[in-house]
């Protein structure tokens, strides 16, 4: 699969409801057997509330029909943005990030109001400061009998919508944001027990300009045959978001120890989800969160140093809004996919876990 491509949609639609509530941020992985998972944040309010959960949907007819959710985490926290990393022995890793009060959500006010922010409030003084220190954090935890029971949770030191990924020698590499002596980085971090614990390795760099400003979110990397890891990050100028939300890159030629300074590409949208494609292509699915609100996929033929956003797949441009994304994409076969995302499916309603069933001829 080289050169022009063109996306054919074979359909769109939700794959499942909550009704009253909002789901948000969802990934994508498959068993061995064929089975399905989809893991997302689910009974929630809203897009910022106190009482998102953990969830877990599972199709086994390759994503036709799917069964009612059920419920993983559960903290006395918001569970949010779950990833899932299916390893090759089988044992399935899901992540995600609690928010607790000292770090809720003031910067939502104006878009959803006091209520909100007073609903975080009262519900922190409900559980109390000890209990919210005991889960504030970033979390993993591991299935070994096909997602039907989980380990406790076990401090992952990084978050990233859509979790780590499992690396040619085994080991798993996840990429994100984490806090170090009290200030944000940009790391990546290793388990080299199936995600038993897990060991800071490496630094991101970023240039010069961005040093001091948390404009760099949710990355995601993949691995290449030459055992090169590429990585993209959601960008967001602090001055001017709209203008500037093209994706930056990062690689590691050394395992995730060591990376290059970020830089730009000419894609706009957020966040990243990548896949190495059977042709040995790279995909990259994110969220459109300005007109037409949707969401796209970009191709890459030369191991990411280029793409191909001449030919920008886009998968869904009929959204009223910007309460949407976090594709995540899975190759069903050589060339068909299904992507996985949040929006609203009918005017009226809360979001809904979404899925796009597609293939490029």
């Amino acid at each position: 699969m080289s050169g022009k491509t063109r996306p054919k949609i074979h359909w769109s639609k939700a794959i499942c409801k909550e009704p009253g509530d909002y789901i948000g941020w969802p990934s994508i992985g498959k068993k061995a057997d064929g089975e399905l998972m989809v893991v997302f944040s689910g009974e929630r309010d809203t897009h910022v509330c106190p009482y998102g959960k953990t969830q877990l949907v599972r199709s086994q007819d390759g994503g036709e029909s799917w069964l009612p959710p059920e419920t993983i985490n559960n903290t006395p926290l918001d569970d949010r943005d779950a990833g899932i990393v299916v390893m090759r022995s089988g044992t399935i890793v899901i992540s995600w990030f609690t928010v607790s009060r000292r770090n809720h959500p003031e910067r939502h006010l104006e878009r959803y109001g006091a209520a909100v922010l007073d609903q975080w409030r009262r519900h922190y003084d409900k559980i109390g400061q000890e209990v919210a220190r005991q889960w504030d954090g970033h979390w993993t935890r591991r299935s070994t009998d096909g997602g039907q029971t989980w380990e406790p949770p076990v401090n992952s030191i990084a978050t990233a919508p859509h979790g780590p990924i499992e690396l040619h020698d085994g080991r798993l590499l996840f990429v994100g944001n984490a806090e170090l002596d009290g200030e944000s980085s940009l790391v990546s971090v290793e388990s080299t027990d199936e995600a038993r614990s897990w060991r800071l390795i490496g630094i991101v760099p970023v240039p010069g300009e961005d040093a001091g400003e948390l404009t760099y979110y949710e990355p995601h990397p993949v691995e290449l045959p030459d055992n090169r890891i590429v990585c993209l990050w959601r960008y967001q100028h602090r001055e001017r978001p709209r203008q500037d939300s093209h994706m930056r890159q990062t690689e590691s030629g050394d395992g995730g120890k060591t990376w290059t300074v970020t830089r730009p590409t000419p894609i706009w949208g957020y966040p990243p989800h990548l896949l190495r494609l059977h042709s040995g292509d790279l995909l990259v699915s994110y969220g459109h969160r300005r007109p037409a609100f949707g969401q796209r996929a970009c191709l890459s033929y030369d191991g990411g140093r280029t793409w191909d956003m001449e030919n920008e797949i886009v998968l869904r441009d009929d959204a009223d809004n910007d309460e949407l994304g976090y594709p995540a994409s899975l190759e069903l076969g050589a060339g068909e996919f299904l992507t996985v995302y949040y929006q609203i499916d009918q005017p009226g309603e809360k979001t809904s876990l979404m899925a796009t069933r597609w293939s490029l001829q």
